[in-house]
């Protein structure tokens, strides 16, 4: 059986909830645990219905390493109101007409729905539900694919040695871009070819157990039954059954394989397509001071809403509402989601995601949520500028951290508020968050998540999160880009409990609150092991419990 240490938190024994003087929060005590390291945890795999709603677990209660969600409702919240909050969520789009998060919108008060007039005179015209910066851009290049196109011209065919010293730097650039788009290129016609290899040997396979067996459909019994003659049939009944144990069917084993085909097809049109020029804003790209061009549909131009599927998970993971018997719950109440449409099928502009902030702070956020992120930018200064103002106005930026199983200690991201050759952070409001997994053990961290002592600040639950997608419906989803609005949504309620906080405590209250686990981890992208707490600045696993509880001894 495995163990579980939890080095000194604020895991209480006992609460005592009493309501406090005007806006200060309520007054937490508790007598904490210092460890439970006898707590015995859960071997079987988690079910369908368990994984549902595995990160509203606790830890030491439920034997699944969650966030201790319903734990706080249960034993901190109760009844208690709270402050409301707009939380920004910049990202692909959000299905504001969703069953579960149409009652969580933010709206703009000042303004008309639908007059076509700037009402509020904040230059953004019917921006009800916050704004789109994209307009009816879907589909985009790679940052570095941008690059590319924007040099080529000048810079293809010299060394450096032919460059004027002024432009060294973009030269560099330039060559850094290259280097990344030959192999990400050559990366994904690999994927396509072994994707297709794999769906044409599941065609083979399939139609040769089908004849040898007789059967009008193959399933794991009637395979498992068959006695194969020969080398041949040996080997298709093994790969049949294995596709089988993984994915269920043959038939959604050949689903997954077409939709991985199309996936990286479509990254070979649109993505590393040097002649797609998908912007259609009709704005000056290089200009940050054109900023009014865009409109009000934060959902997007498409009328399926596929393009907002990436928003609109998020959006629930933050502030589904609660308690309304369908769908799911958000982690945070009293919470009201502004829709910032900023973030294409593709990289990011800067322009985009700095004015996006700037909207976010000057319209009333106090949360933001970044789950977003790339290794080039064009213009870092501008969402730089746009990272301090928000903290001069005391609002809190929640990123994701990215999914590369890279070590951001040596490789640059942006958004980030520090980099690999100087750690110190640039401003006290961003708090870069890697995803965890439901298993607890050497599992812990998601093999895909981006991880770094200096540059990712905490963990939180980004592995097969169950959330709101759009026209109604709920799917499974897996990132750091669902671990950043699981912690958005702590700090949420710390802001609404706790409004006297300001951006810099709740950060530090998140990552102090957090459980400490020292529990060896698989290191993503490789075989090593190491403690799970060199993995991040904290060394912790966000804790809603915990954080309440800190948070009332500010």
């Amino acid at each position: 059986m495995k163990k579980i240490l939890l080095k000194p938190l604020l895991a209480a024994a006992i609460i005592a909830f009493a309501t406090a003087c005007g806006t200060s929060g309520p007054v937490i005590t508790s007598t904490p645990i210092e460890n439970i390291d006898t707590q015995v945890l859960k071997t079987t795999p988690l079910n369908e219905e368990q994984l549902k709603d595995w990160w509203h677990q606790d830890l030491a209660q439920d034997t699944i390493p969650g966030m201790s969600i319903y734990k706080a409702y249960q034993e901190i919240i109760k009844n208690q109101e709270g402050k409301t909050v707009i939380v920004g969520v910049i990202d692909s789009g959000i299905d504001i007409e969703h069953e579960d998060l149409k009652n969580v919108l933010w709206v703009n008060e000042g303004e008309i729905p639908g007059n076509g007039i700037d009402d509020d005179k904040n230059g953004y015209i019917d921006d009800i539900h916050g704004w789109n910066f994209l307009g009816n851009t879907i589909e985009e290049n790679m940052e570095y694919v941008r690059i590319i196109r924007d040099f080529e011209k000048k810079f293809e065919g010299k060394t450096e040695s032919q460059i004027a010293a002024a432009d060294k730097k973009a030269f560099q650039t330039y060559q850094r871009a290259l280097k990344e788009f030959e192999k990400e290129y050559t990366e994904t016609e690999q994927s396509i070819d072994f994707y297709k290899g794999l769906a044409d040997k599941i065609n083979a396979s399939n139609k040769l157990m089908l004849e040898k067996t007789g059967k009008k459909e193959l399933t794991k019994e009637n395979l498992a039954a068959y006695e194969p003659q020969g080398a041949e049939e040996l080997e298709a009944k093994s790969f049949l059954l294995n596709m089988i144990n993984n994915l269920g069917s043959i038939e959604a084993a050949a689903e997954r394989l077409t939709g991985a085909t199309e996936y990286f097809q479509s990254r070979l049109d649109t993505h590393f397509n040097k002649n797609l020029y998908g912007r259609k804003t009709n704005d000056n790209i290089h200009d940050i001071n054109d900023k009014y061009y865009g409109n009000g549909d934060v959902d997007g131009p498409d009328p399926k809403k596929e393009d907002a599927k990436h928003g609109t998970h998020v959006a629930g993971i933050i502030a589904a509402q609660r308690n309304n018997n369908i769908g799911m719950d958000g982690v945070a109440n009293n919470v009201k989601i502004m829709a910032l449409r900023a973030v294409p099928d593709g990289d990011e502009y800067d322009k985009d995601i700095a004015l996006a902030i700037r909207y976010a702070v000057d319209n009333g956020a106090k949360v933001l949520n970044t789950s977003f992120g790339k290794y080039f930018s064009t213009n870092p200064e501008w969402v730089i500028d746009a990272i301090k103002y928000a903290e001069k106005h005391d609002v809190l930026i929640v990123n994701a951290a990215g999914n590369d199983a890279t070590n951001l200690d040596e490789k640059q991201v942006y958004p980030n508020d520090q980099t690999p050759e100087n750690p110190v952070e640039i401003s006290n409001n961003v708090l870069t968050v890697g995803a965890s997994n439901y298993d607890y053990g050497t599992d812990l961290i998601a093999t895909f998540s981006n991880y770094g002592k200096e540059n990712v600040d905490v963990f939180a639950p980004g592995t097969k999160i169950y959330a709101t997608t759009p026209l109604n419906t709920y799917e499974f989803l897996q990132g750091t880009s669902m671990a950043s609005p699981a912690v958005a949504g702590i700090a949420a309620m710390i802001r609404s409990y706790f409004p006297k906080l300001s951006a810099k405590q709740v950060k530090e209250v998140i990552m102090e609150s957090g459980l400490w686990l020292d529990t060896q981890v698989i290191v993503p992208g490789q075989e090593d092991v190491k403690a799970f707490s060199e993995l991040s600045k904290s060394g912790r696993l966000a804790n809603l419990y915990n954080a309440l509880i800190l948070a009332s001894k500010k």
